[in-house]
């Protein structure tokens, strides 16, 4: 592992946009949760119903908060400024965002305790609000990479926010909502696959069926939302970085990075070609394996979304106050010094992921079922 200690500064800066890129782009995937969610209340006509999309989500429901944390630990580590920039001036956002997950940790724990003051329906309510508003405004906060923020910063680094919305004003632009929207329609399609793969169905046929039928209904409402951001990225201004280091607007900068990238290009093909064999696999057959082809697809299209931003020498967090205030992940970045050791770190990551594929194996290698609720020893119910 010599080349860790031989590597630039240049080189582990791209290398940490890439790793926080795949952080980003498995919370895409991991969406099925908050997708699955919105899904609960719409799909579950009986109460057998609503305990067996519940529990199936609620096994699974600390990895999207935990990939979140991990993400913004690792964007607070390899790019200071930004971290310190973005939670720090559109703290609104970020705190709705995080107050929506406090929800989602609350309806899991107390939704089917008998004694519960507020009642079942009532963080089944919460759950709707954790993965519709929670998912939107994580996309309009992702947007803001293209769309820019309202911030300066002089000199001695300090920030200031010039919007008084802190954030929320991110919601307001089409291009944003069009990128949230998505998500949350593409959540629901994967939180639908993923009901269709996890759960055993025996004596809720009915069940599967309005599942199958929710992926491809989901699908279709997230085209027009896909299409919108695709045709805007591809044809807007993007912030670029010229051969002084200085920030500006350069026309279509995102299609060119495309082009000149053909591994940005490849990802966003292979992307949605995967999410929609996906959604024909769960839609169309018996088959229960389409939230894999729909995940990979999902991350695919995530890794380009974020390579558009921050590759390619792009201003990844553009100030739409003062060009020269942009980030990147050159001026962003923390020292050699600490990014040759959170690289180290990192060689860990392999060994995580493969105990996260075995305890989920372990997990799922029986799928649930009415049965297995019934049985007071299956262990927590949610």
């Amino acid at each position: 592992m010599n080349w860790i200690g031989t590597a630039t500064l240049a080189q582990l800066q791209e290398l940490w946009w890439l790793i926080c890129s795949v952080l980003g782009s498995l919370l895409i995937f991991l969406f099925f949760v908050q997708g699955g969610q919105t899904l609960l209340a719409q799909l579950a006509k009986t109460d057998k119903e609503k305990s067996l999309i519940a529990n199936s989500l609620g096994r699974k429901w600390e990895l999207t908060f935990t990939t979140l944390v991990t993400f913004g630990g690792a964007m607070f580590a390899a790019f200071p400024k930004f971290y310190a920039t973005s939670f720090g001036g559109a703290y609104w956002v970020w705190m709705l965002i995080l107050f929506t997950f406090v929800l989602q940790a609350v309806s899991y724990e107390y939704r089917s305790k008998s004694n519960n003051v507020l009642g079942t329906k009532v963080f089944d309510v919460f759950l709707f609000v954790n993965g519709s508003v929670g998912v939107l405004l994580i996309g309009a906060a992702v947007g803001t990479f293209f769309t820019g923020s309202n911030f300066t910063l002089d000199r001695y680094n300090l920030m200031s926010w010039t919007n008084p919305l802190r954030g929320l004003e991110a919601a307001f632009s089409i291009f944003n909502l069009a990128l949230g929207l998505f998500l949350v329609f593409n959540s629901r399609v994967l939180g639908a696959m993923y009901l269709i793969n996890n759960i055993d169905f025996k004596g809720s046929e009915e069940l599967e069926g309005r599942l199958r039928q929710a992926v491809l209904k989901n699908f279709y409402i997230s085209l027009p939302f896909l299409a919108c951001f695709l045709v805007m990225i591809l044809l807007m201004q993007g912030y670029a970085v010229n051969e002084a280091g200085q920030i500006e607007l350069l026309s279509r900068k995102y299609l060119i990075n495309l082009i000149e990238v053909p591994a940005l290009a490849g990802s966003l093909a292979i992307g949605l070609v995967l999410v929609i064999a996906g959604v024909l696999l769960a839609a169309q057959t018996t088959q229960k394996s389409g939230v894999w082809l729909g995940g990979l697809g999902s991350f695919l299209v995530g890794m380009t979304v974020f390579g558009l931003a921050g590759f390619h020498n792009t201003a990844f967090y553009p100030s739409k106050v003062d060009l020269q205030s942009s980030l990147t992940i050159h001026n962003a970045s923390s020292t050699l010094f600490t990014l040759q050791t959170m690289t180290w770190v990192a060689l860990a990551i392999p060994l995580v992921l493969a105990y996260i594929a075995y305890v989920w194996q372990a997990m799922d290698g029986k799928k649930l079922s009415v049965g297995e609720l019934a049985n007071p020893e299956a262990g927590e119910m949610y």
